[in-house]
């Protein structure tokens, strides 16, 4: 059996994987395991606008009274609003009820501890020793010593902060936000309007099931076409949980993660914010990228994929930005975990800055082609002792030699095998990627 925590929390198919009974258990243990068992402990619990998320934080929210701790509900907010509200009303310990850029039938429970971070690898392993063994030995107060439900509406504070980390008016500036119909969209049109932006809002009436559909920063052309048709200056769209963004300059162009960490670095190096003179990457992102940082004296430090990954080499290595070519950005020196409407803000901060629009700041980096195709399977990690994939990647990287790359890995949250190659002839990539699709669907998706 898998681990049940993945690189972002517990996911899974809402009402069978991830089921009430399972919520409710981990919010037992979770209570448990997080509170320190101490009389007058809280944890704060949010949710994106999935359908699933009502049912779900009921069914967590009761296990958490029932071990005697209580809750501050703050309904619909972002993913990177829980880990700053976690720390800001000195909770035990934050959830969020997403499953980010997912689809609507699937959901998570993601855990952050009372500093904002997310969990240590160690403390998830102890939620599901005592979920696998061990939790008719937990306790159950009665009486006075249950659990009580607060409604706490936290949203302003968190919009105050947001606001707090620029320094600019927007005033002249037309923005295009795609709230992806989740938890981006009340929150990031009223900061920007806020700012003096002319807003011009795309898919910011959830129903419960129209989250991520065909809309957000994984449908980068749903905003792309409303920045050509208005003639906006800039496009940013969200996922569901608001914890990404993918950016569109006035030219339509796409600017996603990589392009983002470029041109949020260079300004912070210039202005001599960038500690160590290192940004964190992980390895999907573009060689461009990093031949464009070593030019300007910084260095590219990469991990493996995964925003928590990203998160550990920046507290190890004491690092201030960070993030995935996917949108996921983490500026340590404001906040604790990857934040969408916080880097859309720090970006079109540095366009009023620089009086530079996104078209130009874009340059700073040039992008390599790059292929990327995803393979569904039944076991992803099954690739790895797999003698048929693992010669076609052989024969893959003999054939793009030292000017390119293939990368063959799992997801972190779906059964899926991705398969990446990256170099200056987009042909010779295709062929390459395609070689080794080819011989992963012979082998585990017949």
């Amino acid at each position: 059996m898998g681990r049940m925590f993945g690189t972002d929390g517990v996911r899974g198919v809402a009402n069978t994987e991830l089921s009430p009974e399972l919520a409710f258990q981990l919010g037992r243990i979770g209570a448990y395991v997080l509170t320190g068992k101490q009389r007058g402990s809280r944890f704060v619990v949010g949710k994106d606008t999935r359908i699933s998320g009502d049912m779900l934080e009921a069914a967590f929210i009761s296990g958490v009274l029932s071990m005697g701790v209580d809750v501050l509900r703050l309904g619909v907010i972002s993913t990177p609003g829980v880990a700053y509200l976690t720390r800001h009303l000195r909770a035990d310990a934050g959830v969020m009820i997403s499953a980010s850029h997912n689809p609507v039938e699937d959901n998570g429970i993601k855990f952050f501890a009372g500093d904002g971070f997310k969990l240590p690898d160690s403390v998830e392993d102890e939620i599901e020793r005592i979920l696998n063994n061990g939790q008719d030995k937990l306790p159950r107060p009665v009486g006075a010593t249950i659990g009580r439900l607060y409604d706490e509406p936290a949203s302003t504070a968190y919009e105050k902060f947001l606001v707090g980390t620029i320094r600019n008016h927007f005033d002249g500036l037309h923005v295009v936000l795609d709230c992806a119909n989740g938890a981006a969209s009340k929150l990031a049109p009223s900061v920007f309007r806020e700012r003096g932006a002319r807003v011009t809002e795309l898919n910011s009436r959830p129903d419960g099931v129209n989250i991520n559909v065909g809309c957000g920063s994984t449908h980068p052309h749903v905003v792309q076409r409303a920045v050509l048709e208005t003639g906006a200056d800039v496009g940013l769209a969200f996922d569901g949980d608001a914890d990404r963004l993918i950016a569109i300059d006035s030219t339509g162009q796409v600017v996603d993660g990589d392009y983002i960490m470029a041109i949020c670095a260079s300004a912070m190096h210039q202005r001599g914010e960038l500690k160590n003179d290192t940004v964190v990457a992980t390895v999907m992102s573009n060689l461009g990228f990093v031949r464009a940082m070593e030019e300007k004296g910084i260095r590219v430090e990469q991990t493996a994929v995964g925003d928590r990954y990203v998160m550990e080499a920046m507290r190890r290595g004491n690092h201030v930005l960070g993030g995935e070519q996917s949108g996921h950005i983490i500026f340590l020196n404001q906040t604790t975990t990857g934040d969408g409407i916080l880097t859309a803000l720090q970006l079109v901060n540095i366009m009023v800055d620089s009086r530079k629009p996104l078209s130009e700041l874009r340059k700073v980096m040039q992008r390599y082609p790059q292929i990327l195709e995803n393979v569904r399977v039944q076991d992803k990690t099954a690739w790895k002792i797999n003698e048929a994939v693992q010669e076609a990647v052989r024969r893959a990287e003999e054939e793009l030699g030292s000017a390119g790359r293939i990368l063959v890995r799992e997801s972190g949250t779906e059964p899926i095998v991705r398969v990446m190659a990256e170099g200056p002839e987009e042909r010779a990539l295709q062929k390459c990627v395609d070689s080794v699709v080819q011989v992963i669907r012979e082998e585990f998706t017949a």
